[in-house]
């Protein structure tokens, strides 16, 4: 029987993500507060900055899904 092998990443690859990640989030942050422009500007790039963080976790989520469907599927079509 042959499985789909599986790539697995390193902890320090997750770790690099993850740090990557906030860094980017707190760098940002920091840029719009200290932006000269009216509160309700940063406000407005804020919640901008919140609605593109949501979507990509939200895509990231359906990607991983959809593989894992397509990997269940071959192994499944293999073992019958």
């Amino acid at each position: 029987m042959n499985r789909p092998s599986r790539n697995a990443s390193t902890r320090a690859f997750f770790l690099q993500a993850v740090l990557s990640f906030v860094l980017s989030l707190a760098a940002l942050t920091v840029g719009i507060a200290y932006l000269p422009v009216d509160a309700w500007v940063r406000a407005f790039l804020a919640v901008g900055v919140f609605y593109a963080v949501t979507s990509t976790f939200t895509l990231a989520k359906c990607v991983r899904d959809r593989q894992e469907d397509e990997a269940a599927a071959v192994t499944f079509r293999t073992s019958n």
